[in-house]
């Protein structure tokens, strides 16, 4: 009994000590490490304290006095201590945080572990086996023209056979014509997401969870047989128990998990070629993988596509049908919307013609609506392809599948508004100062070069006798790079829709000119902005927001002009009235004072281990040398704590 009771007392007091010497390092160094790094150090110092105490202590001889000896614990303890801030300083310089996984987070999840890690090298090998392994190992010299048109055939090979998330990677980046080559744009758009139809049992599983009971007891009827099958979800047509004819729109079971480890593996694989690869890092391939990581986790929620239906529905009338969803209906595994009749742009060419329709007019419909979607409603289909657009059996246009929109603010869609009435005016000037209002403009930027780069730009394709084509958004991309200009993920996202658009229009009317219809649509916004009732709104509006300014201006003004004539009137400025700047100069300051802290007591603890004399402490040590060994240990604390933070910065 009194074995088990020591044995207890001896656990509770390691365990005890071990949490001191965790927190108290920890503390010292005003740095939070996590909880593995920190007891790990807490132990290693609780290891080192009891030799380094009796070793101190057996300086004492036999004669061991009390009061010496509790000074030389206190020493030994802060040696200790000294260990394990030691420790976690040298943890921080050679293995940062974040820098490889927790070990308490290694025995969670190992079965997904070696899941993803199998698949991670079942890419690796798709790459390798389509001759990509040295780009993606950055070695390589830029490719001529004739290897770039190999290596973008070869990368879409490889994306295809990756799965649906590569795919889809592969579908965005075609899109990109301000990062990728032309070569690469045309190969990449030709990836097309086609996947095999999912049993009707787990369908059937699907909409019973999510919406709580059989699809026969939700619907009057249901078709089993689906009406098409892509890689994120398959399409079934239905009837309500009101008799409206509806689509439903199922997740295939399982595809979120798979999606969210090639996401992963797409954030590794973007990280590993930034840090490898120059290329990879002049197109900013980590922003790329994670707009499109954010682009699509929304895709997968279906809520999502349901309330980008309300809100393009719910701007301004059109003669393009959009349906309307079924709110009660859709979760985010299934959406329940309208059913439009008809047929997919890319297959309606018989019917056009069968029915004498007027295609140019059917392009000019669809390009106005997309156009003021973009321009005046600043919410627009992002993913205007022929397969998402539909004749109507009654003549009109849909759209379907909003599970891709772009969202334009009010500041971004005055600086498009500016730029295409500037471009209307050829006034190069004024193009670029939008321009650069729409863009992220590098700290040294050439504006005059700039000016007359676009100026040349609108000559060639907008002057006289020029016929604009959809060249003229390549040349675009390359000026941007030209001058390191970033276009945001909104402004790309408008480009890679009117791209896709143009696809659409040629095939529904070749020679329609997507550009010279955009520049009458200018024309014609222009015109409606110069009318009376336009200009008397705009300038009510802006009145409306000068008003409250308007009303306190003759006030202030009254205060600075008595403040003058009395000889009162003062300026007050605020250094570092950012809360930012403060924290900066702030922790400046700290690192200086504690760096000359640690000197100081450096040199005292030197100067009084070199005193001769004074009073004994033991045989070997005086109470002056004690004091230095002190010093020392408070010269070590305060430069360990300030490499700590260094180390984390």
């Amino acid at each position: 009994m009194d074995t088990s009771a020591t044995v207890v007392a001896f656990v509770v007091g390691t365990a005890i000590n071990t949490w001191v010497m965790a927190y108290g390092a920890r503390r010292l160094l005003n740095v939070r490490f996590s909880l593995f790094r920190t007891i790990t150090a807490g132990a290693v110092g609780q290891g080192a304290a009891n030799p380094i105490i009796t070793s101190l202590i057996g300086d004492l001889g036999e004669r061991r006095e009390v009061t010496p000896m509790l000074w030389f614990v206190c020493l030994g303890f802060a040696c200790a201590l000294l260990v394990s801030m030691t420790l976690l300083v040298l943890w921080e310089a050679f293995v940062p945080t974040g820098s490889v996984p927790s070990p308490l987070s290694w025995f969670g999840g190992v079965r997904s572990r070696v899941a993803r890690t199998r698949r991670y090298w079942r890419i690796t090998f798709i790459f390798l086996r389509h001759g990509l392994g040295p780009y993606l190992r950055g070695r390589t010299r830029p490719p001529s023209p004739e290897q770039r048109e190999r290596l973008a055939r070869e990368l879409t090979r490889a994306l295809e056979q990756a799965g649906v998330a590569f795919v889809k990677l592969g579908q965005v980046m075609s899109t990109r014509r301000d990062v990728l080559p032309p070569e690469f744009v045309s190969e990449l758009g030709r990836l097309q997401d086609r996947a095999a139809p999912v049993p009707w049992p787990e369908i059937e599983r699907v909409v019973q969870e999510e919406l709580g009971a059989l699809p026969e007891d939700v619907f009057a009827a249901f078709d089993r047989t689906p009406l098409a099958a892509a890689s994120v979800a398959q399409v079934h047509t239905a009837t309500l128990r009101s008799g409206e004819d509806v689509v439903v729109k199922i997740q295939r079971p399982g595809i979120r998990s798979v999606v969210e480890r090639d996401l992963d593996i797409v954030g590794r694989l973007a990280r590993t070629l930034q840090g490898r690869a120059d290329w990879a890092k002049a197109f900013g391939v980590v922003d790329l993988a994670d707009g499109f990581a954010a682009a699509l986790r929304e895709e997968l929620d279906f809520r999502v596509e349901a309330r980008n239906m309300a809100s393009v529905a719910a701007a301004r009338g059109s003669d393009v049908v959009i349906p309307h969803p079924y709110g009660d209906l859709c979760t985010g595994r299934v959406l329940v919307m309208q059913r439009l009749d008809g047929v997919a742009l890319g297959k309606a060419g018989p019917r056009i013609d069968g029915q004498g329709m007027d295609r140019t007019k059917l392009a000019h419909t669809l390009l106005d609506t997309v156009l003021r979607q973009i321009v005046l409603d600043g919410v627009f289909h992002a993913d205007p392809h022929p397969g998402n657009i539909m004749l109507l059996d009654d003549g009109r246009l849909g759209l379907i599948d909003f599970g891709s929109v772009g969202r334009l603010d009010t500041e971004l869609r005055g600086c498009l508004q500016r730029m295409l009435l500037a471009m209307n005016r050829g006034d190069a000037v004024a193009v670029t100062d939008a321009f650069l209002e729409v863009v992220a403009r590098p700290d040294e930027l050439d504006e005059q070069g700039l000016a007359r780069a676009l100026g040349a730009f609108m000559t060639r394709h907008l002057g006289a006798g020029s016929t604009p084509d959809m060249a003229m958004f390549t040349d675009l991309f390359r000026l941007v790079a030209r001058y390191d200009l970033a276009v945001p993920a909104e402004i790309a996202a408008v480009f890679r829709a009117l791209a896709t658009l143009e696809g659409g229009l040629s095939e529904l009317a070749p020679g329609f000119g997507i550009v010279n219809e955009a520049q009458e649509f200018g024309e014609t916004y222009l015109r409606e902005r110069l009318r009376p009732a336009s200009l008397q709104e705009a300038a009510t509006d802006e009145l409306m927001g000068l008003l409250p300014m308007l009303r306190r201006l003759p006030r202030r003004l009254d205060r600075i002009t008595a403040a003058a004539e009395a000889g009162r009137l003062s300026i007050n400025v605020r250094l570092f009235a950012d809360e930012g700047d403060r924290r900066t100069v702030t922790g400046l300051l700290q690192q200086v004072l504690l760096t000359i802290l640690a000197s100081t007591a450096g040199v005292m603890a030197v100067l009084l281990l070199g005193l001769k004399g004074g009073p004994v402490m033991t045989p070997s040590v005086t109470l002056y040398q004690f004091f230095g060994y002190c010093g020392l240990v408070v010269c070590s604390v305060l430069s360990l704590r300030v490499l700590a933070v260094i180390f984390r910065r």
